[in-house]
């Protein structure tokens, strides 16, 4: 896997190829246009945005297949991820529009949070599988722990995973603890910072006092987001009532009531 996040200024375009990767671009902030054409193929054009930071509005997304040259033009100052796998089959480009995107409010307790599918299992595409992730000021997330290190359909899938974090103020943080039967440790992540996941469980709580959020950017063999919960906390699953300052952010064409959800 490949990530990397661009910061594209006006009149600063930004070019790249995909090669043989497909690619998957995330619009973080600001607002876009996105010029592409495969070997061969005739120009196209997307626009991304606007979108004003992660915690206000919906995303928008490009999905682009091997062999592409691109240009990102931005209309304002613009930071835009770029998540990428080795492709093994070529798929349409795709534009995701925010009204595309998923909605779920996960766990209970101090461990709701909430997910916002990109790319699903059932996106068109090879390797790439892409969401957001939501975590409230002093709650859990990816928990119980969890992992997909092992190919044993359908329980469990063999996934790589990049978990990039972005919090709502400058001093927040939160920890991600990476373990299983041959390391432990815990990280200290804060904004910007990406922790890349080959193996093992990897949950991850936000410190009292800051939202979280994160980007999962996943590739494996199969078009699966099956995972194996750690023994020792699988009866974890038995939630109490979701965390009422969900969501963060609100579906498009939504009417959020804070201690309602989304009505």
């Amino acid at each position: 896997m490949h990530f990397a996040v661009h910061s594209v200024m006006p009149a600063r375009p930004l070019s790249t190829r995909t090669g043989r990767d497909e690619c998957c671009l995330v619009l973080l902030r600001g607002h876009c246009t996105v010029e592409f054409s495969r070997t061969g193929g005739e120009r196209q054009v997307a626009t991304l945005g606007p979108r004003r930071d992660v915690f206000t509005d919906y995303p928008h997304a490009l999905y682009l297949p091997p062999r592409t040259e691109l240009r990102i033009s931005a209309t304002e100052p613009t930071e835009i991820a770029d998540g990428r796998a080795p492709a093994r089959a070529v798929h349409p480009a795709r534009i995701v529009r925010p009204e595309d995107c998923g909605f779920e409010i996960r766990g209970g307790g101090n461990a709701t949070r909430q997910i916002v599918d990109i790319m699903p299992p059932a996106f068109p595409a090879d390797r790439l599988l892409v969401c957001e992730v939501f975590t409230p000021s002093g709650n859990w997330s990816s928990y119980p722990p969890h992992k997909h290190d092992v190919d044993r359909p359908p329980r469990e899938v063999k996934l790589e995973e990049i978990y990039y974090f972005r919090f709502d103020h400058p001093d927040a943080y939160g920890l991600q603890r990476l373990y299983d039967d041959r390391q432990d440790r815990t990280l200290m992540v804060r904004h910007g910072d990406v922790v890349a996941i080959r193996r093992g469980y990897h949950p991850f709580v936000t410190a009292h006092g800051y939202n979280a959020y994160y980007l999962n950017v996943l590739a494996g063999t199969r078009r699966s987001m099956a995972a194996s919960d750690d023994p020792r906390y699988a009866a974890l699953r038995q939630w109490p009532a979701p965390d009422p300052r969900l969501p963060l952010v609100a579906p498009p064409g939504s009417r959020w009531q804070r201690g309602a959800g989304v009505v």
